[in-house]
C-alpha cells in the first residue's frame, strides 16, 4: 500500500503534462463558448423561450435575459486566463461557477458532455494547472515548479477512466448489445456520410458498432494507462471521437475527449509540445525549468482540500448507481439516468396532450404546448417524467393567474423507446398539478410493458 502511494499520489512528476492539459483545455472551452455565441444559441436557447426547465434544487437558477451575454463573455475571458495561467485560481473558479451557470439554465440542453466539463473544471481548481509554463510562474517565481506531486495528475485520468468505464458498463443491456438500438434507428439516416454512408443501412454494421462501441469503452482507460498499448490507444481513441463527430452532432465534446486523453502521454511528449509553443510563439521556455518540487506542508486547510477531493471522487463512483433505489426501467422512468455516463443508449420520443380541468365545474380544455414551449422543449418534454411535472405545474400557475379557479392538470402521454410501439407513460388520472417533485419514485409513471436487461 505504502509503494502504491509513494507512487500514485506522492512521487514527484514532470509539471508539463498538466500545463499542456490547461492550454488545451482552456482553448477548447474558448472556442466551445464562441461557437455558441455565433451559432445564435444563446438567443434561441436562453432569451427566446418563455419557460425555461429547471434542476431539481437549482430552480433559482434562470437566465438574465439580456444579462446572459454577460455570463457568456465571463466565461470566455476566464478561459483565456486558465490558456494563460493568469490568476489561474480565480480563473478556473470563475469558469467553473460561469459554465455551470450556464449548464443549469435550463435543463433542456443537458449533454453529458457539459456534465463532464462542469466536473473537470471543479477538479482543476484543486490542481496546480499554473506551477509550469504560465504567467503566474513567470511573474512570481515563489509560484513556478517543475515538478508537481503525481496525484495531480492521475486525478484526471482517474475522471477520464471513470466517464469511458461507465459508460462502457451502460452499454451492457439487452438493446444495446442484442438489438443493436438505438444504432439501428440512427445510423440508416446517415446514409449521405462521406465513404460509409452505403454501409450505414446494413444490419451486420449497427451491431459492430453497438459492440465496438461497449468494448471501447470498458478497455480504452486500461489501453491508456499501459505504456506498451499507449499510442495505439490514442489513435483509436481519435478514430473513435473523429467518427462520433461525423455520424452525430454532438459540438466540441470529441475534440475534448481527445485532448484529454493526452494526459496520459509522458511528460517527453508534452515538453516537445511546450517546445512547440515556445517556438512558435518566441518563448524563452528554460526559465520555467526551475527543478523545483511542488510541496504542500498537511495544514487543516490541505486537509480539507483532499477530503473534498476524496468525496468528489467517491460521488463520481457511486452517484451513477442510484438509479438501484428507484423501480422499474431505468430508460423508461429515466430516475437516476442523468449524471451517470449513459452516453446515447436511448432512442425516446414522445407525445404529450395537456388538459386543464376546473375542478369545480368538470369544464375542461386543451392546451397547445407551443404557446409556452420551444419546439426543441416540447420534444423534451414529452418524453421525460420531471419535465412533464414541472411543466403542468407552470400551466397551472399560469391559468391560475389567468382568472381560471380550482385548475386541474392531467395530460395524455404516449412514449416510444428505441423503437417499441408508443404506449401510455404517464397515468391520466393523476392530477399532476397536486404531484411534488423529490428524488422519491414517480409512482404515477406507468410500467414499462417490456424488459431491458443488463446493468
Amino acid at each position: 500500500m505504502k509503494s502504491i502511494i509513494d507512487t500514485y499520489i506522492k512521487a514527484p512528476v514532470e509539471a508539463a503534462p498538466l500545463a499542456v492539459f490547461r492550454i488545451l483545455f482552456g482553448l477548447m472551452m474558448l472556442l466551445s463558448i464562441v461557437r455558441f455565441w455565433a451559432y445564435g444559441w444563446i438567443d434561441k436557447f436562453y432569451l427566446q423561450p418563455k419557460f425555461f426547465f429547471s434542476y431539481y434544487g437549482f430552480e433559482w437558477v434562470k437566465p438574465i435575459g439580456e444579462f446572459t451575454y454577460l455570463i457568456f463573455i465571463v466565461c470566455a475571458i476566464s478561459a483565456i486566463l486558465v490558456v494563460l495561467g493568469y490568476r489561474y485560481k480565480l480563473a478556473i473558479i470563475v469558469f467553473f461557477l460561469s459554465f455551470t451557470y450556464i449548464e443549469l439554465m435550463d435543463k433542456t440542453t443537458y449533454l453529458n458532455h457539459y456534465y463532464f466539463i462542469s466536473l473537470l473544471s471543479f477538479l482543476m481548481i484543486f490542481l496546480p494547472a499554473n506551477a509550469y509554463y504560465s504567467l503566474d510562474a513567470y511573474r512570481n517565481s515563489n509560484k513556478a515548479f517543475q515538478y508537481i506531486p503525481s496525484w495531480t495528475i492521475n486525478s484526471i485520468k482517474l475522471l477520464l477512466g471513470i466517464v469511458y468505464f461507465y459508460a462502457g458498463l451502460a452499454k451492457l443491456n439487452s438493446d444495446w448489445l442484442l438489438k443493436a438500438m438505438p444504432l439501428k434507428i440512427w445510423l440508416p439516416s446517415k446514409f449521405d456520410t462521406p465513404l460509409i454512408g452505403s454501409f450505414l443501412g446494413e444490419e451486420w454494421v449497427h451491431y459492430a458498432f453497438s459492440w465496438s462501441g461497449a468494448l471501447f469503452d470498458l478497455c480504452i482507460p486500461f489501453l491508456l494507462l499501459n505504456k506498451k498499448t499507449r499510442t495505439f490507444a490514442f489513435v483509436m481513441v481519435v478514430i473513435f471521437h473523429v467518427l462520433t463527430r461525423v455520424l452525430f452532432p454532438i459540438g466540441v465534446f470529441p475534440f475534448v475527449m481527445i485532448i484529454s486523453a493526452m494526459i496520459f502521454f509522458d511528460a517527453s511528449i508534452h515538453l516537445k509540445i511546450i517546445g512547440f509553443i515556445s517556438k512558435l510563439f518566441k518563448i524563452d521556455s528554460s526559465s520555467f525549468n526551475t527543478g523545483k518540487v511542488f510541496k504542500q506542508i498537511p495544514t487543516f486547510k490541505i486537509k480539507i482540500k483532499y477530503g473534498i477531493l476524496a468525496l468528489f471522487f467517491c460521488l463520481q463512483l457511486l452517484l451513477p448507481f442510484r438509479y438501484v433505489l428507484y423501480p422499474g426501467e431505468l430508460f423508461w422512468t429515466e430516475e437516476g439516468y442523468r449524471f451517470s455516463w449513459r452516453v446515447m443508449l436511448m432512442e425516446k420520443t414522445g407525445y404529450a396532450q395537456f388538459k386543464i380541468v376546473n375542478g369545480d365545474t368538470g369544464r375542461w380544455f386543451y392546451v397547445n404546448n407551443s404557446d409556452f414551449l420551444t419546439p426543441i422543449q416540447e420534444k423534451q418534454m414529452a418524453f421525460q417524467p420531471d419535465f412533464i411535472l414541472e411543466y403542468a405545474h407552470f400551466l397551472k400557475e399560469h391559468f391560475e393567474n389567468d382568472g381560471h379557479e380550482n385548475v386541474q392538470v392531467y395530460v395524455d402521454c404516449q412514449v416510444s423507446l428505441n423503437g417499441r410501439l408508443s404506449t401510455k407513460y404517464i397515468d391520466s388520472t393523476i392530477d399532476l398539478s397536486k404531484e411534488e417533485e423529490s428524488f422519491l419514485h414517480k409512482n404515477w409513471i406507468t410500467p414499462f410493458k417490456d424488459e431491458i436487461k443488463g446493468i
